[in-house]
């Protein structure tokens, strides 16, 4: 049981690395954070960042490449 947790573990750690990596390089050309449909409010030294386009867009990239990995098993 302890050898497949930790090759879990090491493909999760793995798949975050390369999520990082290319979030920090695509985000040169694509800038997410900063679309049309993300709202931000600052008041009196207090802001507040809500980035709805962009949670609805990682959504549907996340939905359509778990779809295709469960399709391809």
């Amino acid at each position: 049981m302890g050898t497949g947790f930790a090759r879990w573990l090491i493909v999760i750690g793995i798949v975050f690395i390369a999520v990082g990596l290319l979030w920090s390089a695509l985000g040169r050309f694509f800038p997410l954070g900063r679309l049309p449909g993300d709202f931000y409010w600052e008041k009196d030294g207090v802001s507040v960042y809500f980035p709805l386009a962009t949670s609805i867009l990682v959504s549907i990239v996340l939905s359509i490449v778990l779809t295709l990995l469960v399709r391809l098993r």
